[in-house]
């Protein structure tokens, strides 16, 4: 079975699964990143969104090794967009570009030439 986006977001951020209290910041701020995946052209063409924990990484991208690196970059754009955003203007550059190189990276591996018809 695959993991509960939800679930997986909120330990990265060292939030226990059992606290639901930042639940609903949480999912707005993924539901962000998920517009801004789908821009990149990263998951389903039709967009994704998250309600709660129902939603799994498999409904939004079948592969599990691009699925760790979208895991990594969906907790690091949560943080920076505004949950546990850190107080030291070092970490919160050293975040910012982590983001940066994850989004190059995600483009890079996302970007498909679209075949003549």
């Amino acid at each position: 079975m695959s993991e509960s986006i939800l679930t997986s977001v909120k330990k990265l951020l060292g939030v226990a699964e059992e606290c639901t209290d930042f639940d609903p910041d949480i999912v707005m701020y993924l539901n962000s990143v998920f517009l801004v995946l789908t821009q990149m052209g990263v998951g389903p063409k039709e967009g994704f969104f998250i309600t709660g924990t129902g939603e799994t990484w498999e409904q939004f991208l079948p592969d599990p090794i691009k699925v760790a690196a979208v895991k990594a970059y969906a907790a690091v754009k949560v943080r920076l967009l505004g949950f546990d955003v850190p107080q030291s203007s070092t970490t919160m550059e050293a975040l910012k570009n982590t983001a940066s190189e994850m989004e190059w990276r995600l483009n890079v591996e996302h970007d498909v030439p679209e075949e003549n018809t």
